[in-house]
């Protein structure tokens, strides 16, 4: 056992190595907020996390709209038919089915401004909960949180103007009646 463990146990010391910085790499990830990765930041030094012309003290967050592709089929004749002087057909044209897949949009990534975290308070979260219940979007307790359920209910209510993202933005609050318009 000694032996084995003398020559084998480089193996084992590098397996628990890499299993250490795959684990190190993963729990880098866990401080992501909303889904797919969304982070909201404050535009105070113009930080490359906020569009170029954020006033400074605004928070944004960025939505990606994936391509839209077309897939087309059509028939292509690989033989034409052969006809007899007479006009009958000795033998009827081939085709074969041929698939293309051309993209009709691009991918776009774009800017939209969100509350800041420190607005996100339970009190406001608990209204915005109350807000989407009342528009019948959100049927689940209020627990001024901002949990999975709240999330689809943002994105049912911003899925209506066009914008499919469960990241409350600015512009929703606002329709909402959460945070003053700016006049």
């Amino acid at each position: 056992m000694a032996d084995n463990l003398r020559r084998h146990g480089h193996r084992l010391l590098a397996g628990c190595a890499l299993s250490g910085l795959l684990i190190g790499a993963l729990a880098g990830c866990a401080g992501t907020t909303g889904t797919l990765g969304a982070q909201v930041s404050r535009a105070e030094t113009q930080p490359p996390q906020s569009p170029a012309d954020a006033p400074p003290g605004t928070c944004w967050s960025t939505h990606t709209s994936p391509a839209v592709i077309e897939t087309v089929t059509v028939q292509v004749m690989t033989h034409p038919a052969r006809v007899a002087p007479d006009g009958t057909i000795e033998r009827p044209a081939r085709f074969r089915r041929e698939t293309r897949q051309s993209i009709v949009e691009e991918r776009r990534e774009s800017w939209f401004e969100t509350p800041c975290p420190d607005q996100m308070s339970p009190y406001f979260i608990g209204s915005l909960q109350r807000a989407l219940a009342v528009r019948g979007l959100y049927d689940g307790q209020i627990t001024a949180t901002m949990d999975a359920p709240t999330r689809a209910a943002v994105r049912r209510f911003q899925e209506l103007d066009g914008f499919a993202n469960d990241e409350l933005s600015l512009l929703s609050a606002r329709k909402l009646g959460l945070i003053a318009v700016e006049l």
